[in-house]
């Protein structure tokens, strides 16, 4: 069983579904899946939105190993992302050496502006916390109080952990940034990191034609061919 937390925004709704959609489509093994939604985790999450805050689940995704009981592995991403492969591929990458795998990207926003108009903050590790794979057991620093009063750069950079040794890493093509990245025929996970094609002015980026006809996918209703 992989247990899959995914981030949930209302201004994204339809992102949510169509990778759950995604993820069904491919994956071998069983998969759980729990939405991220502010209004579902109660007195879980107190904290106040910053104003460099872009999604509702920008802070909320690092009280996964707590929802997760510490126990245990399991997956947090974004809700913009498509799956392209099989993610009991991606469950076998795990590796008990470490607290959290990530794909360690290294990159400079192309942009200043993102979705919806949103400021495009650089920062050290960008993106690594969009897709992490936490060995829950070892990411007790990561209590609700915790998660509710650490910095935003304490939280994303991984400054919870002792030492960055407790990094792992994961091969980039599980979190392919689309409009950061080259267009590559092969990602396994494609990330609509800059606004996906569910917004008018992305229709025409990278895998929008893959996102557009698994939405169709998911919107299926009736008798098989």
């Amino acid at each position: 069983m992989l247990d899959i937390y995914i981030g949930y925004d209302p201004h994204e709704a339809v992102a949510y579904h169509v990778l759950c959609h995604s993820i069904l489509e491919r994956a071998t093994c069983p998969v759980r899946f729990t939405p991220l939604r502010l209004g579902n985790l109660g007195r879980r999450m107190w904290r106040e939105r910053h104003k460099l805050q872009s999604t509702d689940f920008s802070f909320s995704r690092f009280l996964v190993p707590s929802l997760s009981g510490f126990s245990g592995w399991s997956l947090f991403m974004d809700c913009d992302f498509m799956a392209r492969a099989d993610l009991a591929e991606l469950l076998a990458l795990a590796d008990d050496r470490y607290a959290v795998m990530v794909c360690q990207h290294e990159y400079v926003p192309k942009t200043e502006r993102k979705f919806l108009d949103q400021v495009q903050t650089p920062y050290g590790r960008k993106n690594w916390s969009s897709l992490m794979l936490f060995n829950n057991a070892r990411c007790r620093a990561l209590s609700e109080d915790y998660v509710n009063t650490a910095t935003g750069l304490e939280l994303h950079q991984f400054k919870w952990l002792a030492d960055d040794g407790l990094i792992g890493r994961l091969p980039l093509d599980w979190n392919w940034l689309v409009g950061e990245y080259d267009f590559r025929a092969d990602a396994r996970m494609v990330h609509f990191t800059l606004g996906g094609p569910y917004f008018p002015e992305y229709l025409d980026c990278d895998y929008a034609g893959e996102w557009l006809a698994a939405r169709e996918r998911m919107l299926f209703a009736g008798k098989g061919g």
